[in-house]
């Protein structure tokens, strides 16, 4: 069976209008799961029957949950994307704005991981709209401005930096960096980065 083709039969899955099963939910998670993990690891194609052989289900499960490769990738990239955007104001209300900063960055750079393994497939799917162009940019931005934002609050981060500004220097970070670079080399530039958006008496903001 072609990895862009699903089964003829769609036997456990809900149908429309129903809630979906505790178990299917489970079986959902666990694919995506060990697609992150997967995709995470390598940029080479990883082949969907690996995946749900990881996941411990059949072929049939996965097709049924994601009957197409750009279904698995679409469903994984909104999965992390909803997770790095929304943890924002979880760690406001855990840390103080400049360690909530970085680290909401180390979310982002193993966000940004996971896309590099998925990048084949989101481009051409982007490119031929079978998967949905998601509006990345714009909610990044908008999560690094809520943490400056608290920061120049408390006067621990400048209040005269550019949200968009800081998404340009972190995408820089991430596109300067290999996957065969150490989490360690990662973690000194973004170091770097914060250091940068430290609030200082010498500066104005």
């Amino acid at each position: 069976m072609s990895e862009h083709e699903s089964p003829a039969t769609d036997r456990g899955a809900a149908a429309p209008g129903r809630p979906v099963r505790a178990d299917a939910r489970r079986n959902r998670d666990r694919i995506l799961s060990v697609a992150r993990a997967a995709f995470a690891s390598t940029a080479e194609a990883v082949p969907l029957d690996a995946i749900a052989r990881e996941a411990g289900v059949g072929i049939g499960t996965l097709y049924r949950h994601f009957p197409t490769r750009e279904a698995l990738v679409e469903a994984l990239y909104s999965t992390e994307l909803d997770k790095v955007v929304s943890s924002a104001p979880a760690l406001l209300s855990a840390l103080p704005p400049e360690a909530a900063l970085r680290a909401w960055m180390d979310g982002y750079a193993a966000f940004f991981q996971v896309k590099r393994g998925m990048s084949a497939t989101l481009r051409a799917g982007w490119a031929s709209g079978s998967i949905a162009t998601p509006a990345t940019r714009e909610r990044i931005t908008a999560a690094i401005a809520e943490i400056l934002d608290r920061g120049a609050r408390t006067g621990s981060l400048r209040a005269d930096v550019d949200p968009e500004d800081v998404t340009m220097m972190l995408l820089g970070v991430f596109l300067s960096t290999t996957a065969s670079d150490s989490p360690e080399r990662t973690g000194q530039l973004l170091d770097l980065v914060v250091d940068a958006l430290r609030h200082s008496a010498g500066r104005n903001g």
